[in-house]
């Protein structure tokens, strides 16, 4: 029972650390605004938070465990609950979508993700159910997190019904099903081609990241970023001080993000009982995390600051360096982490720079801080760590001698498929917002400031809101 309640206090304590993730967006994009468009930024955020958990809560949770194996949408739609059996080990023998860990699938998923009938065991209160509802509250945080990191490259121009949708549709769908195929120990990318993602930097960085990017496309620029000419005019939010301190509070959030990546030792998914293990089963320890993030965190300012001097990029530097290594923060010894993370933080800058060369405005930098540097990440794994053991779980200790291992050609097509799954949604969304006229703000809306139209409050003091105040 000790051992039950640690488990449930430490994936609990999760969850309000990665609440800090969103204080820090929160303060990040806000800060990033001009002064007329800062409560608008603040409302955006706070929606696309809660409407996430709630959707996520609805329907989100059950896509992750429905679809490891793939969209076999014969089986998600003719599998009857009454024809899902559980066998005397507790498994769903009768369901076809199961794969290698044999929990996958859509009669595991009706068992224990859908939020009503008599086959939701665990989606509401239950005295016998100790990690469940911790469990479920860590990976909807991960999806709030999805919609959060989309949310800074559209700021200023985006309309808020609009990007609502578009953030249920990324953290209650899109990113649910990268981490289905390749952040779980079912997925097909993990068993199929040894792809291995640890830190999500797949899953949920480079999707959310290449999600922005295609909503980007359909978006459009902010009013006056751009000259006649094609040349980009830098527009400068209203307080650095705040994005600055916002950057570094996301990077506090996201200890608890990447401990909640960790199974506790005793789990039931891997053999392992003397420690913990990644999702795939694999040994982990909190001693890798405590070496790995503060050293990527380091390396990524130290990047930036070579290259740049800029505090927005140093502390964005912090962020790509986590990113960069979060595919292998399970793996990586910490000279490996240091040098990944240092040319993360150099690269940053430039990346952008050339993203805005091709007239996209991605005001915080998100598509290149989470998904090109997403991209780096996976890609990197596949070269340093090819043919290191990448998935145990349920595996016999006698038979560690065939457990899947991981390819430079699996991340690879992890990469591109995440890629995809950001991307394809993203664009496809926001172009039929686009063609109904619910996803860009009116130019004429923008250059009196979005706060003066549409909020009913001031963030400052009378006369700091006036189009006037500011170029």
């Amino acid at each position: 029972m000790t051992n039950t309640f640690f488990a449930e206090a430490y994936y609990f304590l999760t969850i309000p650390l990665m609440l800090l993730i969103h204080v820090g967006f929160l303060s990040y994009e806000m800060g990033q605004t001009r002064v007329k468009n800062v409560l608008s930024s603040g409302i955006k955020n706070l929606l696309a938070f809660a409407f996430t958990i709630v959707t996520f809560y609805l329907f989100g949770w059950w896509f992750y465990w429905a679809l490891p194996t793939g969209f076999d949408v014969f089986a998600l739609f003719t599998t009857a609950v009454t024809d899902c059996t559980p066998d005397a080990d507790g498994y769903f023998s009768a369901d076809e979508t199961m794969g290698y860990m044999a929990i996958s699938g859509k009669c595991y998923a009706d068992s224990i993700a859908w939020p009503w009938g008599a086959s939701a065991q665990y989606m509401g209160p239950n005295m016998g159910d100790h990690a469940s509802g911790v469990f479920w509250g860590a990976f909807a945080l991960f999806a709030a997190t999805t919609a959060s990191i989309a949310s800074g490259a559209l700021i200023e121009r985006i309309q808020t019904v609009g990007f609502v949708i578009l953030a249920i549709i990324l953290g209650s769908f899109a990113w649910v099903v990268g981490a289905a195929w390749g952040w779980h120990a079912d997925g097909w990318l993990v068993t199929k081609w040894g792809f291995h993602d640890f830190g999500a930097a797949g899953c949920v960085h480079a999707v959310a990241g290449f999600f922005a990017l295609g909503v980007l496309i359909n978006l459009g620029p902010r009013v006056g970023k751009f000259n006649a000419d094609g040349s980009a005019n830098h527009i400068a939010g209203h307080n650095m001080m705040a994005t600055v301190i916002g950057l570094l509070l996301i990077i506090v959030g996201f200890f608890g993000f990447l401990m909640a990546c960790i199974i506790l030792p005793g789990e039931s998914w891997s053999y392992l009982t003397d420690q913990g293990t990644t999702i795939y089963g694999t040994p982990m320890t909190l001693s890798a995390l405590a070496f790995n993030i503060v050293l990527a965190a380091s390396g990524g300012i130290i990047g930036a600051w070579i290259f740049t001097k800029d505090p927005f990029w140093m502390m964005s530097g912090a962020l790509a360096g986590i990113i960069a290594v979060a595919s292998g923060l399970d793996i990586y010894f910490g000279s490996t982490v240091i040098v990944l993370s240092i040319i993360a933080g150099i690269i940053i800058k430039p990346c952008a720079e050339w993203l805005e060369s091709l007239g996209i405005d991605d005001a915080v930098g998100a598509v290149t801080i989470h998904g090109t540097i997403g991209l780096f990440g996976m890609v990197m794994l596949g070269i340093l760590a090819g043919g290191y053991p990448g998935l145990f779980a349920f595996v016999a200790e006698e038979d560690l001698a065939a457990v899947q291992t991981i390819s430079f050609s699996g991340q690879i097509v992890g990469a591109i498929v995440m890629f995809l799954i950001g991307f394809i949604p993203g664009y496809l969304v926001s172009l039929l917002l686009k063609a109904v006229g619910m996803l860009r703000v009116p130019d004429a809306s923008q250059v009196l400031g979005l706060d003066v139209v549409k909020v009913p409050a001031q963030a400052f003091p009378e006369g700091m809101n006036s189009p006037d105040s500011e170029a």
